[in-house]
C-alpha cells in the first residue's frame, strides 16, 4: 500500500511566498491531476516532495508498507530510495550522455538493479525509437523524443510513486496525446501510482481519476472524481471558456 498525504505545505524561495497551506493526496494507483496555470506552484511542490526545496512548513507523509516517512526532511537521494521518482519539468537530462547511459543512470538506486533488464525491455518496448537512438546524446534529441527519454528514465528507478511536471510543455498537440496516452499506459503495466502536474486540462483530464485546482499557491478546487472535477465553474472559467 501507499499514499501521499500532504498537509498545510507552505514553501517558496527568499522572500517571495509560492505554495500557501496547500493539502492534497494521492492514493494508490491513482493518477491525480494537478492542474494550474504557469507560475501558481505546480512545479514548487513538486520539488518539496522530492526533497529539492524544503518547505517552511506542514508535512509530506509518504505511506508505503504499513510504515509513514515524513519527506520534508529527507534528501532528494533518500526519497528516491523510497520508491519515488520525479520527471521534471524541462526533462532535465544529461545532454552529453547517450540515451543509454541517461536510462542506465535511472537504475542507480539500489532497488531498481535488480530490474535492470526488464525495465529496460519494458521501456524499450513502451517507446520503441529509445532502442534506435541508444548511442545517440542525449542533447540531440528532439523536444518530443528527450520527453520519452526523461519519463523511461524514471521508469528504470522502478518507482512505487512517480511524479510528472508538466510532461505536455513544449510539445505539439499530436505528441502531447502520445505522450499522455503512454503514461497511462506505463502506469497500468507497472502498477504505479502517478501525481501528474499539467496546465493542459483537456489531456490531463483522459487520464486523470480526480484531481486538484491549484491559484495562487493555494488549492483552489478538490475534484472527488472526474466529473466533479469538470463540472467546477472555475475549472470552466481558467480551461473551458466558460
Amino acid at each position: 500500500m501507499i499514499r501521499l498525504a500532504i498537509e498545510g505545505l507552505e514553501a517558496g524561495y527568499g522572500a517571495v511566498r509560492a505554495l500557501h497551506g496547500v493539502s492534497l493526496e494521492v492514493r494508490e494507483g491513482e493518477t491525480v491531476a494537478l492542474l494550474g496555470t504557469n507560475g501558481k506552484g505546480k512545479s514548487t511542490l513538486m520539488k518539496c516532495v522530492m526533497g529539492l526545496l524544503k518547505p517552511s512548513r506542514g508535512s509530506i507523509m509518504l505511506e508505503m508498507d504499513g510504515g509513514r516517512v515524513d519527506l520534508a526532511g529527507k534528501s532528494p537521494q533518500e526519497i528516491v530510495a523510497l520508491g519515488v521518482a520525479l520527471v521534471p519539468e524541462g526533462r532535465r537530462l544529461f545532454p552529453r550522455l547517450t540515451v543509454a547511459e541517461n536510462l542506465l543512470l535511472g537504475a542507480f538506486r539500489h532497488g531498481a538493479r535488480s530490474a535492470i533488464e526488464r525495465n529496460l525491455a519494458l521501456c524499450h518496448e513502451a517507446f520503441p525509437l529509445l532502442r534506435e537512438r541508444g548511442t545517440q546524446l542525449a542533447g540531440s534529441l528532439s523536444g518530443g523524443q528527450q520527453q520519452m527519454l526523461a519519463i523511461a528514465r524514471a521508469i528504470m528507478s522502478a518507482p512505487k510513486l512517480l511524479l510528472i511536471d508538466e510532461p505536455s510543455v513544449g510539445l505539439s498537440p499530436v505528441l502531447v496525446k502520445q505522450m499522455i496516452d503512454t503514461i497511462a499506459a506505463l502506469k497500468r503495466q507497472f502498477g504505479l501510482t502517478v501525481l501528474m502536474a499539467e496546465q493542459n486540462f483537456h489531456q490531463a483530464s483522459r487520464i486523470a481519476d480526480r484531481g486538484y485546482l491549484i491559484v495562487q499557491g493555494e488549492i483552489a478546487f478538490e475534484g472527488r472524481n472526474l466529473e466533479e472535477l469538470q463540472g467546477s465553474e472555475l475549472v470552466k472559467s481558467l480551461y473551458l471558456g466558460a
